[in-house]
């Protein structure tokens, strides 16, 4: 039983709602929901169980999961190698650390140089690229989750950079510190607080 105009338009506008963006995407879904709900039709059910349970088996999850799983299988060899170099960075970025404080405290030469690379490393690349992961994988968080992360970064690497400074005898580090400190009190902890509570109430 071939589906009437009307009804293939119900579909389409379910799709278009859904937030699939990716055009193609779109139209092999509507293709397959109607060859579904055609099927289903068949069987005696009415358009609206039969649309109802094809969206189920094909999306239980959402629709636009779909686009997401979609992207991901497309993109999936450039994130496998986005995901081994940002590890690969953490992972000489914090040798880098341990050597250069195990260094400092043997008084050996370079050790001062292999502590701040490495921390700036951990720092301004590697919490970066854990946080741009993050965000790739929760793309349907709540924005006050994503204030609190970004927030939370911007605090931290502020900090950070005000440490490094205070190391390097450079000017600005109180300001840095000063800075730092208060984004992270006035700007990280109530986005922190909030979500603790709502999570507590919910």
């Amino acid at each position: 039983m071939k589906l009437a105009d009307h009804q293939i338009d119900v579909i389409r506008k379910k799709i278009d709602q859904s937030g699939i963006e990716i055009q193609t995407l779109k139209d092999d879904v509507i293709d397959h929901l109607c060859c579904v709900a055609e099927s289903k039709i068949e069987r005696g059910k009415s358009f609206e169980v039969a649309l109802s349970e094809a969206l189920h088996e094909l999306a239980p999850d959402g629709l636009y999961e779909i686009q997401r799983e979609t992207i991901f299988l497309l993109n999936s060899a450039k994130i496998i190698l986005m995901k081994k170099i940002m590890y690969l960075i953490g992972l000489v970025t914090t040798i880098s650390m341990s050597i250069g404080w195990t260094f400092r405290i043997l008084n050996w030469a370079g050790g001062s140089e292999l502590l701040i690379y490495g921390f700036l490393g951990f720092v301004l690349l590697f919490i970066p690229m854990v946080a741009i992961n993050y965000f790739k994988v929760n793309l349907q968080s709540a924005l006050s989750e994503k204030l609190r992360i970004i927030l939370g970064l911007s605090s931290g690497i502020i900090v950070a950079m005000a440490i490094v400074f205070k190391f390097m005898h450079l000017p600005g580090a109180d300001q840095l510190l000063l800075g730092g400190t208060l984004l992270f009190s006035f700007g990280f902890l109530p986005f922190l607080f909030f979500s603790m509570y709502k999570k507590s109430i919910s």
